[in-house]
Parts: structure tokens; C-alpha cells; sequence
């Protein structure tokens, strides 16, 4: 509560900041208009409120948010159409749209349907023409959601995107209304947004009062409302953005970003001694071990050399037997064809007889 209080009163406090951010705007536009040429048609200049946010919006809207303003911004005279649907499902008629129209005197200039927009505004110079023919569209709340492919980037990039009127409703006259006396605000996926807040045709009190509505309609409208709103700025096209309000920093934060740091300095600190200590122990570690490594090669040396000699014997005992067989083999071999010769000689004799 005491944090939305003070929020309220920096921007009570920021009225004299709009008073001589104007007037610092007006005297460089009159300077700079002595100092330039006289054109012959001369354009009204407006004034951008500038609005920086601390969170980007979690839902990106194609449809404006409307703040009403004291003084409107577009003329009584301005160029203004709307755009019905003529579905079957609508229910409106061009001619019944028109004629309702000219009944209650409503300021719309030209009426154009649906199906017309699909087929002779497709080409993209047709729709540049479009868009640079009128100061302000509207549409019916139902096909809102069909224009932005229909119209292209043309509306989008001037900031002429139809705003949504419900004409099942009667307060044709009273919608369009409100709608030309207030700043459209698009909440786009940033934290930055431009609003046309006044026109250099007005007086000085009405651009203040102007500034002013805008920046408290804005801040009750935006999601989380002051807590989320880092800063104003107004500018005129060419101009620099004069400050008219700037959130201060959160204080907590700061404060637990010190203490975080102090405590991970010394963090830090008890790293680097465990570290060096870590290193020092394992170096006496390593040491120790290398010690035993040596005594166990040593002893695996050893049991090898004793496993070596058992191999070696055993070898040399395989060898004798082989050489044992192989004798016997050859003798064998020899006493066979002996034997054989004392059989045939007995074979003889046994014949003999």
C-alpha cells in the first residue's frame, strides 16, 4: 500500500516535468520552423508518449487498449470507414448499415464490406491506398479476427489498425466516439510502446492535460498497473524523448545483490584454501603411493620370477616326455620289420616240415 502510494505521488510530483518537458518541445519546434523553409501545406505534428515497461506482456494484443483524453486528437472533419460483414451469419446489409448511418448524422465517410475488401483490395498498392486515404478505420467485432490477413503490414507499420466496434449494439454514434477522443496503446512483445498523446494545434493546457490523462489511463490499464511501469518519455517526431517519469530501482535487490556478493567472495576465498589444500594432501598421497607401487612391482617381479621357474620346469618335463615317446616311437618302428622276419623264417620252417 505504502509502495502504491509513493507511486502515486511521484506522478502527481511529475506534472511540472510534463509543464517544461512541452514547453521545451514547442520552443525547439519553433526554432526549428524559423530556421527551415515555409511549406504550403502544413502538416499537424503530434506528441508520443513513450512507455517503457519492467515485464514484457505474457499475451501480445492485436486490438488497442483505448484511454480516453480530454481533448480528442482527430478533427470533427477527419476521414473515417468501417468495415461490416456481410456473412450470412451477421445479419448487416451495406444498405442498412448506410442508412442507419446517415439517420444519426454518424461521422463515418465510406462504408466498405467483407467480400468487397477480399476481392478489390487484394493487390498491395490498392491497399496502400487504402490506408493513406482515411485517418482512422473501424470494423465489426466479429471479422476482427480475418483483417489482419486481409489488410497486410501497410496498417500495422502506421498504426491504423481497425478498431473493433459491436454493431448488434444501437450506440453506433457513441462507440465511434470514444474511440476518436482516445489514445490507442498497442501492447506489443516488448517493453516498449509508442501512444499519440496530443497535436501542436491544441493549446498548452490542453497538450498538458492530454499528457497527463494519457499517462494515468495508461498506468491503470497496463497488466500490474504502476508496479510494472519503468518509465514515460514524450518527444515529437524528430525531437528528442524529454523524461517525465522514472521508476527507482528496487532497493531489496540491490541490497541482496551485495550481501550475495560479499558471501560468494567469501565463498570464493574458502574455495581456493580447500583447493590448495586438497592439492597438497594429494601430493603427499601421491607420494605414498608411488611407495607402494614400487613395493608391489617389486613383489609382483618376484611372483612372477617364481611363476616363470614353475613354468619353466614344467616345460622342460613336457619336452622330456615328448622325447621319451618319440624313442619308443623309433624303436618301435625298428623292432617291427624284426619281428616280422623271425615270423617269416617260422612260417618257413613250419612249411619245411
Amino acid at each position: 500500500m505504502a509502495k502504491n502510494m509513493g507511486v502515486a505521488g511521484a506522478a502527481a510530483s511529475s506534472e511540472l516535468n510534463v509543464e517544461k518537458a512541452v514547453n521545451a518541445l514547442l520552443k525547439w519546434r519553433d526554432s526549428l520552423s524559423q530556421a527551415q523553409k515555409p511549406q504550403l501545406l502544413e502538416q499537424d505534428e503530434f506528441l508520443y508518449l513513450i512507455v517503457s515497461l519492467k515485464k514484457i506482456p505474457q499475451k501480445a494484443r492485436v486490438n488497442p487498449i483505448k484511454v480516453p483524453l480530454p481533448h480528442p486528437i482527430i478533427d470533427d472533419p477527419a476521414e473515417l470507414c468501417l468495415f461490416i460483414d456481410d456473412r450470412s451469419k451477421s445479419g448487416i446489409t451495406k444498405d442498412a448499415a448506410s442508412k442507419k448511418i446517415k439517420s444519426e448524422n454518424i461521422p463515418i465517410n465510406k462504408v466498405i464490406k467483407l467480400s468487397k475488401l477480399k476481392t478489390d483490395y487484394k493487390p498491395f498498392e490498392a491497399k496502400r491506398k487504402l490506408c493513406d486515404s482515411y485517418d482512422m478505420f473501424f470494423a465489426d467485432k466479429r471479422m476482427i479476427p480475418l483483417l489482419p490477413r486481409l489488410l497486410g503490414k501497410q496498417f500495422f507499420k502506421k498504426k491504423k489498425i481497425p478498431v473493433p466496434v459491436d454493431l448488434k449494439h444501437n450506440n453506433w454514434k457513441e462507440q465511434i466516439h470514444n474511440a476518436c477522443s482516445s489514445a490507442m496503446l498497442f501492447l506489443s512483445s516488448g517493453t516498449c510502446c509508442v501512444v499519440k498523446v496530443a497535436k501542436l494545434s491544441l493549446e498548452k493546457k490542453e497538450i498538458v492535460e492530454n499528457v497527463i490523462a494519457a499517462i494515468n489511463g495508461i498506468a491503470e490499464r497496463v497488466p500490474s498497473k504502476w508496479g510494472n511501469i519503468r518509465s514515460f518519455h514524450l518527444k515529437l517526431l524528430d525531437s528528442l524523448a524529454l523524461p517525465l517519469f522514472q521508476a527507482m530501482p528496487d532497493l531489496r535487490l540491490k541490497i541482496l545483490a551485495d550481501a550475495d556478493h560479499h558471501t560468494s567472495s567469501k565463498e570464493e576465498k574458502q574455495e581456493v584454501e580447500e583447493e590448495e589444500d586438497d592439492a597438497s594432501h594429494q601430493k603427499t598421497k601421491k607420494k605414498k603411493k608411488n611407495k607402494g607401487r614400487i613395493h608391489d612391482v617389486q613383489y609382483m617381479d618376484n611372483q612372477e620370477h617364481i611363476n616363470y621357474s614353475n613354468s619353466e620346469a614344467d616345460r622342460k618335463h613336457e619336452i622330456n616326455a615328448n622325447i621319451s615317446t618319440k624313442k619308443k616311437k623309433t624303436a618301435l618302428k625298428k623292432l617291427c620289420p624284426i619281428d616280422i622276419k623271425v615270423k617269416d623264417k617260422k612260417k618257413k620252417k613250419s612249411l619245411a616240415a
